[in-house]
């Protein structure tokens, strides 16, 4: 079954283009990481003007990458991220699901 889901996190100002150059260059063992739960079809987008970053993604299956908290990699990636972002004291990114409320196939 296929699921979609959305989730707001929080860039803190001034570091668009390291966030964008840092996910340019994703670790290849994360990207593999996240795929391997069946992650697919995510993207993250940026609202400029507050800098709030909207991922939505799509998963066949129960996980989203924003259940893989206990991997090493994803906790080395948060610490990488912590200093652009808005973290919680793990490191990991202040984290908010969305509800969805409207969908057009």
């Amino acid at each position: 079954m296929t699921r979609r889901t959305a989730f707001k996190m929080f860039l803190k100002p001034g570091f668009r283009d390291e966030y964008k150059k840092r996910h340019d260059q994703i670790w290849p063992e994360l990207a593999d990481l996240i795929k391997s739960t069946g992650v697919y079809d995510y993207s993250i987008f940026l609202d400029e003007e507050t800098n709030v970053l909207f991922g939505v993604q799509k998963q066949d299956g129960d996980l989203s990458s924003q259940d893989l908290g206990a991997n090493p990699i994803v906790r080395k990636w948060w610490k990488y991220m912590a200093d652009i972002m808005e973290t919680n004291l793990d490191n990991s990114p202040v984290t908010i699901p969305l509800e969805e409320v409207f969908y057009l196939d």
